[in-house]
């Protein structure tokens, strides 16, 4: 009003139910994949770890979640390589 007491409010709501439904299953098929998959975001910290990537090298999702992998889990002398 002209007083500047509040009258009203406006919200906005949008349903993004099939969105989770479609980023669960595609988690699900990450994870059970016949082949490590691995991801790491743009500063090289690890995003994505599936049961595969695990098995091949030993490291647990919650051991790798969130870490450098090029500082903490490539040998010195690949590092090079792997950060090119």
């Amino acid at each position: 009003d002209e007083q500047g007491n509040i009258i009203g409010v406006v919200g906005i709501g949008q349903d993004i139910t099939a969105r989770l439904a479609q980023e669960r299953e595609y988690s699900k098929l990450i994870d059970t994949a016949n082949a490590p998959i691995f991801g790491v975001d743009n500063l090289g910290a690890v995003n994505v770890w599936n049961k595969n990537a695990h098995k091949l090298v030993g490291y647990a999702p919650e051991e790798v979640m969130g870490k450098n992998l090029v500082r903490e889990f490539i040998t010195d002398e690949f590092k090079t390589a792997v950060q090119a």
